[in-house]
């Protein structure tokens, strides 16, 4: 099997203080809510909103991409770094604080309904980001990771993540199959059902496989799916013994917004791409290329390097601070920021992304993964 070419050889620079970055999304959006309760001036919670859609788009452009890659030779030593884990571990706690300050707000605090409003999207924001954390988390070996992941997903009530992503997306990625691989022709709000449903039905079916082999039902404790969602019930039934069940309905809101936010970041990162089948019918192992890739510099400062996501679906065990642009990996022509943004609004989607995706096989669109109900129209344009 050949090896996908790396990116060009280009001067590399440990960010390491920079990555500082990340957990501090939830420091930033939850000052904003205190900044609220102290002078009463709610919109300043509109500054989730404003920092996702419109400063994180410019400061990409400022600042641009960075192809570099870490020497192999640095590798070691950057995995073996306590200071990169600690870094991910930091995001969880101030997360939880947030959400129970949202929750405190929202029960105690005279909003309008505006403000209501800014106060859901501000805290989905915080969760939403966290399920990300939970993501590099999950993917980890050591039992602290792993639980951490989960209480990141408690918020979110997106627990089942922690087994749909590690042990079936990956498995599944970029192909029909696979609930969380977005397919051309495919709008964002089509794609948002079909995902939530079939990655909820993926994980129960997963970890019931993996009980029964061991000769356990699936409502065992050791059910990483009812461990992960007890930690939900926990948080919540805590926040409504404590406000009062007023508090539920913001809850539910604001975890609705985070799996939006997951959602549409799944959308973009597979759209289209299609892995395909070998001599023997199975298909081909995860590559680079199968995967968009974004190397906009304050975005992977700000999101663990989620957005080199070619390498983390080739090689997922890699840590964050360690992964790589590979030349054959399919650029998107933004950072996440904007490419969620313009995910919302189909039509613009399709005209921005469609042309690139048929450009990165060759304008086969027998390569595509294609939704079955836009190939008509797809035929039609493409051929």
């Amino acid at each position: 099997m050949s090896t996908p070419a790396l990116a060009h050889e280009l001067p590399w620079q440990d960010k390491r203080w920079w990555w500082l970055l990340s957990p501090a999304i939830p420091w930033i959006f939850t000052a904003s809510m205190w900044t609220a309760v102290c002078t009463g001036v709610w919109w300043c919670m509109l500054l989730a909103p404003l920092i996702i859609h419109v400063l994180l788009p410019l400061l990409d452009r400022v600042f641009g991409e960075d192809f570099s890659n870490p020497p192999e030779s640095a590798v070691a030593q950057l995995d073996g770094d306590f200071f990169y884990r600690a870094l991910v571990w930091a995001y969880v706690p101030v997360q939880l604080i947030g959400t129970v300050l949202g929750a405190w707000m929202a029960v105690t605090q005279p909003l309008p309904w505006m403000g209501y409003a800014a106060l859901v999207f501000t805290v989905g924001a915080i969760n939403g980001v966290g399920i990300g954390t939970a993501h590099e988390l999950g993917h980890k070996k050591e039992n602290l990771d792993r639980w951490l992941s989960k209480i990141a997903l408690a918020p979110s009530a997106y627990g089942h993540f922690f087994v749909e992503h590690n042990r079936g997306h990956h498995k599944r990625v970029a192909t029909p199959e696979d609930p969380a691989s977005a397919r051309m022709g495919e709008s964002f709000w089509a794609f948002l059902p079909r995902s939530v449903w079939g990655s909820l039905q993926s994980a129960w079916a997963l970890e019931q496989d993996r009980l029964n082999n061991q000769g356990q039902s699936v409502w065992h404790p050791q059910n990483h799916n009812l461990q992960a969602w007890a930690l939900t019930l926990l948080l919540f039934g805590a926040l409504c013994g404590w406000l009062g069940w007023m508090a539920l309905p913001f809850l539910l809101l604001q975890a609705v917004y985070a799996i939006s936010m997951l959602e549409v970041v799944n959308y973009v990162e597979h759209y289209g791409l299609l892995r395909q089948r070998d001599a023997s019918g199975r298909y081909v192992r995860c590559e680079p290329e199968h995967s968009w890739n974004s190397n906009h510099l304050v975005e992977n400062l700000l999101l663990y390097q989620l957005q080199r996501h070619s390498d983390h679906h080739a090689h997922p065990s890699r840590r964050y601070q360690a992964l790589r642009h590979f030349e054959s990996a399919p650029q998107l022509p933004a950072g996440y920021a904007t490419m969620i943004t313009v995910a919302y609004l189909p039509p613009l989607w399709f005209g921005w992304m469609d042309r690139r995706v048929m450009a990165h096989y060759g304008g086969d669109l027998g390569l595509v993964n294609v939704q079955a109900s836009a190939r008509r129209r797809l035929m039609q344009r493409w051929g």
